[in-house]
């Protein structure tokens, strides 16, 4: 039960995009204090957001990294009946240049209009630690858990995440709007396809992000074209 119950929360950290991000208030101590935040998923797996150095998490991080992230889904009319996750973390911010740029290329690619604020802007990327989940798949499906967070094989550097994105984005938008069309999303002949895991990719339609599943897991390039083919064809 515990598998398929970090399975089915990871797969609603994929398919989410925004969460509220609670932190110890530096200002009120011993009041939570929560903030709405777009994110993505690193490397690693884990949510990466970016923070201005003035805003009030920012500074509560600062003093105390304990904090969490709630995610649910989107649009849903009951949100006591439908699934939810709370995500214990430790808050690291990214110095290292590399890392950064790492960390920018992949952000940008999910939130474009951040690259301005961040240029002119005091803005950091930070990565969210894992320590333990709480998800709620609903009534009384109640689960503690200790690992959730599954590494992506194709963000690394040399995975071949980059290569497969600008060959989709470049060479088979047909097959990018048929996706989109088969999972029931508005049409929308901007889509782009901006990021690839093991277990599916997303797509970019307007403002929103949009995460379908592959039909099997996929570890290799080879297998996500695979994968890809078969869902283009249905």
């Amino acid at each position: 039960m515990s598998v398929q119950a970090a399975k089915h929360a990871r797969q609603l950290l994929l398919k989410e995009y925004r969460g509220v991000l609670s932190t110890h208030s530096k200002a009120m101590p011993g009041f939570p204090f929560g903030s709405a935040v777009p994110y993505c998923l690193s490397e690693e797996g884990w949510p990466l957001i970016l923070i201005s150095r003035i805003a009030q998490h920012t500074q509560n991080l600062q003093a105390d990294p304990r904090c969490s992230l709630l995610v649910a889904e989107r649009g849903a009319e009951d949100v006591q009946a439908t699934g939810r996750l709370t995500m214990l973390a430790e808050a690291v911010p990214l110095t290292d240049e590399a890392a950064v740029e790492a960390a920018a290329e992949r952000y940008y690619r999910y939130f474009p209009e951040s690259r301005d604020y961040h240029r002119v802007h005091d803005f950091d990327f930070w990565v969210l630690q894992p320590v333990r989940w709480r998800y709620i798949g609903g009534f009384g499906a109640i689960h503690w858990l200790e690992q959730v967070a599954l590494a992506n094989p194709f963000a690394r550097a040399g995975g071949g995440e980059g290569e497969m994105l600008d060959h989709m984005n470049q060479d088979h938008s047909a097959a990018i709007a048929h996706y989109a069309q088969v999972a029931g999303l508005p049409p929308d002949p901007t889509a782009r396809m901006v990021g690839i895991d093991s277990e599916g990719f997303h797509l970019s339609i307007g403002q929103s992000i949009h995460w379908l599943v592959f039909p099997d897991s996929c570890t290799s390039p080879g297998t996500v074209r695979q994968a890809l083919v078969a869902m283009a064809r249905r």
